[in-house]
């Protein structure tokens, strides 16, 4: 098992040495994990990876070769909390409804309903529900649970979106970062990038400047006197704030490229994530979203001066209580919207776009992509040739 581990996790990507794998059987020959499986996780990360980038890839084979572990923290309940047992949410079928028949199903009326209701149910709940459309449980019609169908609600105990009409999940999500080490197919991301480029000569003079030399040499009656410049270095100071986990699932590869892309482009890059609309605090690692390492939004804007360039990136794809409402994130209880926030680092930032991998036919009919849009005052784009280069151009 352990061999097939060490095979996965170079097959993964995960740079492991075998000098690193054989430090790790001599630890679990010393029982230095015991016998907890959470000694154990841990003690084959330590052993095993030797940066940050690599734990997202760490954990997907860990959890394939040692079939998942059990959740190590429990992020703590906002405004309502409570323990939901977990045979309420037991999947033991799935509801399938024909387009027709979703269409039927009124939603409760507006996001202080359906929190105002999620309260009173779990106030009164006392047992396991399937196939309803009132109480918290699963394969129903019911605005609260898992596996069925209800056009606004709250998800609890699923493991991933399937009809995205979500307005809060219940349960803690963790999602990986994006690689910055893709390979690209294609050229084109990058000379879109290029177009950021403003060279500035700064730092030590290391670098012949040849017709200064010359003339100087001449001036100087033949007598060679070398004249020196600092090296050309891309100027531009750039802050990517990329949307990642849920609906961006679906646009993983491209995102990876453009990010691949920056990195190569970009000297000057800061990049940070935040999940669907931005709100108090981003992170630099998605292990660190639910933590202490966690940054503050406030943060971001004292540390990096209004004449860095700002880049969102994202598919702005969610519901729109989450940009308009406090409280509205579907991961947390946030004070202030996602609109005050949004209109608070723009307001420090005067150079900003939002590129959008969702194609751009379908913004006319996802209403937080037009209320996004409104307050970015028309800097979305297309994750398009184009779109990218009429980004990059809004940015100069």
């Amino acid at each position: 098992m352990f061999i097939s581990f060490f095979l996965e996790l170079r097959q993964a990507g995960v740079p492991t040495t075998l000098k690193e794998f054989l430090t790790f059987l001599e630890g679990m020959t010393a029982h230095v994990p015991a016998f907890s499986l959470e000694d154990f996780y841990f003690f084959a990360r330590a052993a095993l990876v030797k940066e940050e980038r690599h734990l997202d890839r760490f954990d997907q084979v860990f959890g394939h070769i040692f079939k998942g572990l059990d959740p190590i923290e429990t992020p703590p309940g906002e405004e309502i909390s409570a323990e939901i047992p977990a045979e309420w949410l037991q999947k033991l079928a799935e509801k399938l409804l024909t387009e027709d028949e979703k269409a039927q199903i009124e939603a409760l009326g507006g996001w202080d309903k359906v929190m105002e209701t999620l309260k009173k149910r779990l106030e009164e709940q006392q047992g396991r529900h399937q196939g309803g459309n009132k109480w918290i449980g699963t394969a129903g019609t019911s605005p609260f649970g898992a596996y069925g169908y209800n056009p606004e609600g709250v998800r609890i105990g699923q493991d991933r979106s399937r009809h995205r009409r979500a307005i809060k999940v219940w349960d803690k999500r963790e999602f990986r970062e994006f690689a910055d080490d893709i390979e690209l197919g294609t050229r084109n991301i990058q000379i879109a990038m290029r177009r950021l480029r403003n060279f500035a000569r700064q730092g030590a003079a290391t670098e012949l400047d040849m017709e200064d030399t010359i003339r100087s040499t001449a001036n100087n009656a033949g007598y060679l006197d070398l004249k020196m410049v600092p090296e050309r270095h891309n100027a531009v100071k750039v802050l990517l704030l990329l949307d990642h986990g849920g609906s961006m699932d679906d646009h993983v590869q491209v995102v990876e490229e453009l990010f691949s892309a920056a990195r190569s482009e970009l000297k000057h890059l800061e990049q940070f994530y935040f999940h669907n609309c931005l709100y108090e605090r981003i992170w630099h690692q998605s292990q660190d979203r639910w933590g202490q390492k966690a940054l503050s939004t406030l943060d971001i804007i004292n540390r990096f001066p209004a004449d860095y360039k700002l880049i969102f990136v994202g598919d702005a794809t969610m519901s729109p209580y989450e940009v308009m409402v406090p409280g509205g994130s579907v991961e947390h209880w946030n004070d202030e919207s996602g609109e005050t926030w949004m209109r608070r680092i723009l307001t420090h930032y005067g150079k900003a776009v939002w590129i959008n991998p969702q194609p751009e036919s379908l913004w006319p009919h996802i209403h937080s992509i037009q209320l996004l849009q409104d307050i970015m005052e028309n800097r979305m784009f297309p994750m398009t040739l184009e779109g990218l280069e009429d980004a990059m151009r809004a940015l100069l």
